[in-house]
Order: structure tokens, then sequence, then C-alpha cells
């Protein structure tokens, strides 16, 4: 007896996975470079950690929105080709049938082979047809404007409280060490997890994060001793 044969593929995860790992990189890297640049211009922590909570609460708002509205113009761009589609297809069905042969053969099928699978295919389904193999676009990477802008949200929020908690927990002298040390640990594993949920290897995605989170911090870090020393 043969035995099922089930596959599961990660481009599945690709709306969510990509508004989530962007989230949570950004809450880290830019709650972590503002706590460090505040910190080096010699404020306390309570200056600090205020700094730190208006960082959170702004970022996750502005990635909420900034997700929302670039995924609904992807959307918006779907929507209007599916319509422009559906009536060609209303108004001009050889002409699409054709269209629709032409796309096969170029992927290497014979003539009549072609026309075969594009009849069958548009008898079966002529608009998930002419949405798949004309406008190249499916279920799994369809635009969702509310997924990503909760996943972004919700993962930068995730991501911003790690080094406001080390803010909490550390004494004043070691506050930049600490967050340093817990945001880079913790890109390197949003980093990990990250190619893992994406079936990726795990290196570049690893160095990719931690070298740009450590350079937004050592920039933050310069400004804010620059800016506190001329303020001093």
């Amino acid at each position: 007896m043969s035995r099922l044969h089930v596959e599961r593929h990660n481009i599945d995860r690709i709306g969510w996975l990509r508004a989530a790992v962007l989230g949570a990189n950004d809450g880290i890297v830019s709650t972590a470079s503002l706590v460090v640049g505040v910190a080096a211009a010699a404020a306390d922590k309570q200056a600090v950690l205020l700094a730190g909570f208006a960082g959170l609460a702004a970022g996750a708002l502005s990635m909420a929105a900034g997700e929302y509205v670039s995924v609904s113009s992807q959307a918006d761009t779907e929507a209007a080709d599916i319509a422009r589609e559906t009536a060609e297809l209303a108004t001009q069905p050889e002409a699409e049938l054709d269209e629709l042969t032409g796309i096969y053969v170029d992927r290497g099928l014979e003539p009549a082979l072609a026309r075969q699978v594009a009849e069958a295919l548009t008898a079966h389904d002529v608009m998930a047809a002419h949405r798949r193999d004309e406008l190249g676009l499916s279920e799994a990477t369809a635009a969702r404007p509310l997924q990503a802008a909760f996943a972004s949200a919700l993962t930068f929020s995730v991501g911003a409280a790690l080094p406001l908690l080390v803010v909490l927990l550390v004494p004043v002298a070691m506050l930049t060490a600490g967050v340093v040390a817990v945001s880079l640990l913790a890109l390197a594993l949003l980093g990990a997890m990250g190619a893992h949920a994406g079936g990726a290897p795990l290196a570049k995605p690893v160095i990719r994060v931690v070298f740009w989170g450590a350079l937004a911090m050592a920039v933050t870090a310069g400004v804010g001793k620059l800016f506190g020393t001329a303020v001093g």
C-alpha cells in the first residue's frame, strides 16, 4: 500500500515571517541603539528608560502603519490586475486562451499539448489558471495587510522589550555593555530562528543581523557621546 506523500513548503510562511523578522529586528536594533545612545550622553537610568519606552511605543505603531500601508499597496495592485484580467476574460476569451497556451509553450510544452493544458485548466477554473500562470499570484504569497501589520507590531514590541529589561535589571555602570551584549545575542538568535523557519542556512542570516545591529549601536553610541560631551 502506498503511503500518502505530504509536502510542507516554507513559502507558505512568507507573508507573516517577513513582517515578524523585520519587526523583531527593528525592535531590538532601534531600541537598543536608542538606549545606548542616550546612556552614552551620560543620562541617568530614568531618562534612558523614558527614551526606551517612548521608542517602543512609537516604533511599534510606526511598524504597524508602515507594513499596513505598504502591503495594502501590494494588495491594491493585485486587485487591479485581477479586475483587469476578469474583464479581458469576459470580452476576449479566445485571446486569453491563446495567451495561456503561449505561456505553457514558453515553459517547454509542445504547442498541441500546451493548448490541451490551457483548455483543461480554463474549463476547470479559468480565473485561477490566469491568476497563477499569467499574473504570478498564489494564495501562499497573497498580500495580507492586517496580518503583516499585527505581526510586525507584536514582534517589534517583543524585540524592544529585551534591551529595556536589561536597563531595568543591571546597574548604571554596566548598562551599555549589558544592553549591547544581550541585544547582539538576541539578534543572533533571531537570525537563526528566521533562517530555520524559512528553511535557509543559518550562518549568513546570523552574521547579517549581528553586523548591522552592532553597527547601529556603535554609531548611536558615538553620537550620544559626542553630543553629551558637547552639552556637558
